[in-house]
């Protein structure tokens, strides 16, 4: 009785990668810790000012200049009761006046965004590619350069000095129709706007009931842009605004800080304020990162 003998290469088991060569596959650790380090440094970079703006704002106005910088005072509740009653509670004037032009300007802009980036996305027709080429050329454009002719216009309408003049300049966003189209693009089939057509609905029907749906997320995400884009704005309230009533907390805290060098009690005022300011932008953060998240997801997995 024979035996078979089995070739040698039958007899070893293969493996496909061995663990000693998935291990030299990977990169070294010291590579991998430089990224890390890379963003720890960024966010020290970008968290120390919050920090001590946090702090500071605890400090009286004898301890913000005598104390170690981080070491925390006794005076927040005072500064936030002094900064309430200066001039009769004008910076909660200031808070009111950002959070409507922020958040009208942002509705505004969103609904602009929506329709203009809609109608780019699914209509064809001439000029189409250089209307779009032209809001690219926008995005690039830096506001400062637009500010003083935006000025010279609303001047000859007679509308500086007003709530109008902060609005209306705040209320086409090239970037928002940007995304707003690419957004469009991606998330709304050709065939459910032809299904709607065949259906019998009309464009404008389709828009609302079908398309606005979908853009939803993307539209979210184009309201918080503009919207910190409209608090954080200085430069375009600073022309266009004469009467301190109408100021955003923006400039009203420059005004403040003006006057700190003549009267250094204000300085505590104007740091607290600052730190007041930042609250409703992470409200604000924090009840639309859900809608952020899944719009980034959707684009990431369409794309």
């Amino acid at each position: 009785m024979s035996t078979q003998t089995l070739p040698a290469d039958a007899r070893t088991p293969q493996t496909s990668r061995s663990p000693h060569a998935s291990r030299a596959d990977r990169p070294p650790r010291r590579f991998a810790a430089i990224p890390t380090a890379a963003l720890l440094l960024g966010a020290v970079y970008c968290l120390l000012p919050v920090l001590w703006v946090v702090v500071a704002s605890t400090k009286s106005g004898s301890e913000l200049f005598s104390t170690f910088t981080f070491l925390p005072g006794s005076g927040f509740t005072d500064n936030v009761a002094d900064l309430s009653a200066y001039r009769d509670g004008v910076y909660w004037k200031w808070m009111g006046n950002s959070a409507f032009y922020a958040g009208v300007g942002a509705l505004l802009s969103t609904a602009v965004s929506a329709v203009s980036g809609y109608a780019l996305a699914v209509y064809r027709f001439r000029g189409r590619e250089t209307i779009f080429n032209i809001l690219l050329a926008g995005v690039l454009m830096p506001p400062v350069i637009l500010a003083v002719p935006q000025y010279l216009l609303l001047a000859k309408a007679d509308l500086t000095d007003s709530y109008l003049s902060v609005l209306l300049p705040v209320v086409l966003s090239p970037y928002g129709v940007y995304l707003a189209r690419i957004y469009a693009t991606a998330a709304v089939p050709p065939d459910v706007i032809e299904a709607g057509r065949m259906d019998g609905g009309g464009e404008w029907r389709i828009f609302r009931t079908i398309a606005l749906p979908m853009m939803l997320p993307g539209l979210v995400t184009v309201f918080l842009f503009q919207f910190v884009a409209v608090w954080n704005n200085f430069l375009l309230p600073y022309i266009m605004l004469s009467d301190d009533e109408k100021f955003p907390v923006t400039l009203g805290l420059f005004t403040l800080l003006q006057q700190g060098s003549t009267t250094p009690a204000l300085y505590t005022l104007v740091i607290t304020g600052a730190l007041l300011a930042i609250l409703p932008l992470i409200a604000l953060f924090l009840v639309v990162q859900r809608f952020w998240s899944l719009d980034l997801l959707s684009g990431a997995v369409k794309s």
